[in-house]
């Protein structure tokens, strides 16, 4: 925690309440950081000032950026579409492999170079022909009371709202901040708690359960991302036991992507995740049952592809982020057998947004 002047962005916080001992907790993450006068948490971006909390980064973003729906990666979900892309700073977790560590680890108020309303930003999205705008590249649980003010006014324009997120949140922010989100890709950073201890200073358990709330309780669409790290998350008990869990508790199908690692922030001294390892872990999860496993970071055009679970026709499929073939029938499933696909398609395919990446600025 650290103490300093406020920004000039903030915008009151939600989800905490006073101790005996004067200090206000932050009851949005189960880090529940206790907070004297100026403390930030240490997601950075949470702050007591006088007698409450604010969010300091509420309409001030670290960029944003159209992006392919599938870069998320969210291949059930609108395929092909656009999707308007932006974070803010700071974390919640202290992932010593992540890929955005400038963003999410980001101290500095001059990252946030960009501020723009949430209905300015839902305009902006319509206006460039978006399908949905996404919260991403860092966190957006910690950003909570922004994504979900912008994911109202994307609403009210016909826009649908996606949470790229570690789904490590409490039950009631948890409520609160899904139900107003069409979609979420959770990373699922591995199924060990020692490993979530050491290597992202954060607990398995939460994120177990806000994956059971989505796909259970919500109509919120539900994909996961695996990132394996060789030696750390990649043996094949630890892969048994994951994708047994998901088929268990979750349902065979949710989609299932494992990501490639490549050496960066605190572990650049490891080598990135060799080909043969993600395919390894996607036989593993065909095996114990999922319908639709998907390999990321990696060129893989059978990796990639969206098979019918009932006849295993190729239906969409990819290379990269293009869609070479899209065969679904208009109500979503598979034109050989009948069989539905899981998710959320269009009755009319838009084609491929492919691998377009066009920043964007957005004006108050």
């Amino acid at each position: 925690m650290s103490s300093d002047h406020a920004p000039s962005f903030t915008h009151p916080a939600n989800w905490w309440h006073r101790l005996d001992d004067g200090r206000l907790q932050c009851d949005l993450c189960p880090r529940d950081c206790r907070l004297h006068e100026g403390q930030r948490g240490l997601c950075f971006v949470r702050q007591r000032l006088g007698e409450g909390l604010v969010l300091t980064t509420y309409g001030r973003s670290s960029g944003f950026c159209i992006d392919p729906i599938e870069k998320k990666p969210l291949n059930h979900f609108h395929p092909g579409s656009s999707v308007f892309s932006f974070g803010t700073a700071g974390c919640n977790l202290a992932c010593k492999f992540c890929q955005n560590w400038d963003i999410s680890k980001s101290r500095e108020m001059d990252k946030l170079q960009d501020s723009a309303s949430p209905e300015r930003i839902a305009q902006v999205a319509k206006a460039a022909g978006c399908r949905s705008v996404a919260f991403t590249y860092n966190d957006p649980v910690i950003f909570a009371e922004y994504a979900m003010d912008t994911a109202d006014a994307c609403h009210a324009l016909g826009l649908e709202t996606v949470a790229v997120t570690a789904g490590y949140i409490h039950a009631e922010p948890r409520r609160a901040f899904f139900a107003k989100m069409d979609a979420a890709n959770v990373d699922l950073k591995a199924f060990t708690e020692t490993f979530y201890h050491e290597q992202t200073g954060s607990h398995l358990a939460p994120v177990l359960e806000t994956l059971q709330h989505i796909h259970h309780e919500t109509r919120c669409w539900l994909e996961i991302t695996t990132l394996l790290i060789p030696g750390l998350n990649d043996g094949d008990a630890e892969l048994q036991a994951l994708t047994q869990w998901v088929a268990k508790e979750l349902g065979p199908d949710v989609p299932l992507h494992f990501s490639a690692f490549h050496p960066d922030y605190k572990l650049d001294d490891l080598p990135p995740t060799p080909p043969a390892t993600l395919r390894r872990a996607r036989q593993i999860a065909l095996a114990n049952g999922l319908h639709h496993v998907y390999v990321g970071n990696v060129h893989d055009v059978e990796g990639d592809t969206t098979f019918c679970p009932k006849c295993h026709a190729a239906l969409i499929e990819r290379d990269w982020y293009d869609i070479q073939t899209y065969q679904l029938t208009p109500e979503g499933s598979c034109p050989h057998c009948g069989a539905g696909i899981a998710g959320r398609f269009d009755a009319r395919f838009g084609g491929s947004f492919g691998r377009h990446r066009i920043p964007m600025r957005v004006a108050m």
